[in-house]
């Protein structure tokens, strides 16, 4: 008997030494992955969407907190001027969720563009969304205040053949982008007025 016990308590310290170590490792790793995932899978769509800023939109980022959600938000300056943030948003696709970034410009309230970031969608298809730069082409100038839908569905989105539901997430995925936009944008004013002293 005093032997199980025994064996009992060592494994109950194994146990609590390797649960302890791990999560150690992973806040230790937590921002390193984070880094990564922003130069490797964000960071070239949000420096196509954010062309020709007078900053590095992916090092001049902040969070900005919506209960329990925290954003992180992409500045872009254009001529010195902080005037358009990029956000991104995750939406059902054909295959699974399409992770997307949306630029907003603040003065004019028109999207800068769009770009997908991550995908499992048929490629050659679905897969176009974030291969065929013309589609996303299509976004660019669009107002915020009128609804993104394909022309199937009645709005003025050329939808990528044979892949409409892609193209249907796409604009779905742009609409909530806009409305956790106009959400926070009392805060992203401030912030960008912050940004800009």
């Amino acid at each position: 008997m005093g032997e199980m016990i025994k064996m009992v308590v060592v494994l109950t310290v194994l146990s609590v030494i390797s649960g302890g170590g791990l999560k150690w490792l992973e806040e230790f790793a937590k921002p390193l992955i984070e880094n990564q995932e922003m130069e490797l899978v964000k960071g070239p769509a949000i420096r196509q969407i954010l062309k020709g800023t007078d900053n590095d939109p992916v090092s001049d980022r902040f969070k900005i907190q919506e209960g329990e959600t925290t954003h992180n938000v992409f500045v872009g300056v254009f001529n010195g001027k902080p005037d358009t943030v990029a956000m991104e948003t995750r939406v059902n696709g054909f295959a699974d969720k399409v992770g997307l970034m949306v630029a907003i410009n603040v003065e004019n309230n028109t999207l800068a563009g769009i770009g997908v970031t991550t995908h499992k969608e048929t490629p050659g298809l679905g897969g176009n969304a974030k291969a065929d730069p013309s589609f996303a082409a299509q976004f660019k100038g669009k107002s915020i205040d009128k609804e993104i839908k394909v022309t199937s569905d009645g709005g003025d989105i050329n939808a990528l053949s044979g892949a409409t539901i892609t193209s249907r997430a796409v604009c779905k995925g742009t609409m909530q982008a806009i409305e956790t936009y106009n959400s926070l944008k009392p805060q992203l004013i401030e912030k960008l007025k912050g940004m800009n002293k």
